[in-house]
Parts: C-alpha cells; structure tokens; sequence
C-alpha cells in the first residue's frame, strides 16, 4: 500500500538541460520547416501566375499582328462580296481567342471610349458614325483598338 502512496506524492521529473536544449532545437527546426514550406507554396504560386501572365502577353501580341490581315480581309470582302463565307468562317475562331468586332455600323451612336473619329461633317449636337473606316476590336472584353470612324453631326 505504500508504493501506491509513494507514486501518487512523487512530483513530475524536470527536464534535464540536455532535454530543453532538445527540445528548443525541435521547435527551432518546426518552425524552419513550416516557413520553408510557406516559401516554396509562395515560389509556385508565383510562378504559375508568372506563366499565365506569359501566356496572356503571348496571345495579345499574336492578336496585334493579326489585326492588319482583318483590315486586309475587310477591304476584299467589300469588294468581293462572295468572301463573306470566309468571314464567318473566320469569326468563329477569333470568338475562341476572345476577339469580336466594335458596332460602328453606319447610324448608330459615336462612342468616344468605341470609336475615334477622324473625320467630322455637321453641326449639330448629336454625333452619329456615318460610315466606318477601320473596324475596332475588342479582345476578352476591353477594348483592343477603336473603330475609326467618320461622323455626322446632326
């Protein structure tokens, strides 16, 4: 009965200064761990953004260098009507890079953020395009480049 009594009355063992040096080391090393592996999470988060970023610039500037072709392909089109197939064609392809035209059809309202005028006819308050010279673009949603456009005061 007494060992019983002997084990309730000891007190816990402190810890030897070897154990404490241990243990801090431990801690130490833990908390080395867990910063590395929040830097390495960082470095590929970066790093996949980074990637995307690329990506977007690359199609961007793919898509600058085919707006001359559009221009080229506008102006066969009016002369040669028979085309128009290819346009749709075409438009089906440019919906996938995000790529659509600007309204800047004939009649409808000039737009200053859509449309850069660059020829003014009238007097009158309200700006209507009355014909389109370059077709605007815009490119997943922003605008790419304005329609240059002639516009009647009326």
């Amino acid at each position: 009965m007494k060992q019983k009594t002997d084990l309730k009355n000891k007190q816990p063992e402190k810890p030897t200064a070897k154990e404490s040096e241990e243990k801090k080391l431990i801690d130490e090393l833990t908390l080395d761990l867990q910063r590395t592996r929040a830097d390495f999470e960082n470095y590929r988060k970066q790093t996949e953004m980074q990637k995307e970023n690329e990506r977007k610039s690359t199609r961007l500037s793919t898509v600058y260098k085919v707006l001359p072709l559009l221009d080229d392909l506008d102006r066969a089109i009016a002369s040669y009507p028979e085309l128009k197939a290819l346009e749709k064609s075409l438009q089906k392809t440019f919906d996938e890079l995000g790529l659509s035209k600007i309204d800047s059809s004939a009649g409808s309202d000039f737009n200053p953020d859509l449309h850069e005028a660059v020829m003014v006819d009238g007097d009158g308050e309200k700006e209507i395009i009355s014909e389109t010279l370059r077709a605007g673009y815009y490119y997943e949603g922003s605008v790419l480049r304005p329609a240059m456009v002639k516009v009647s005061k009326a």
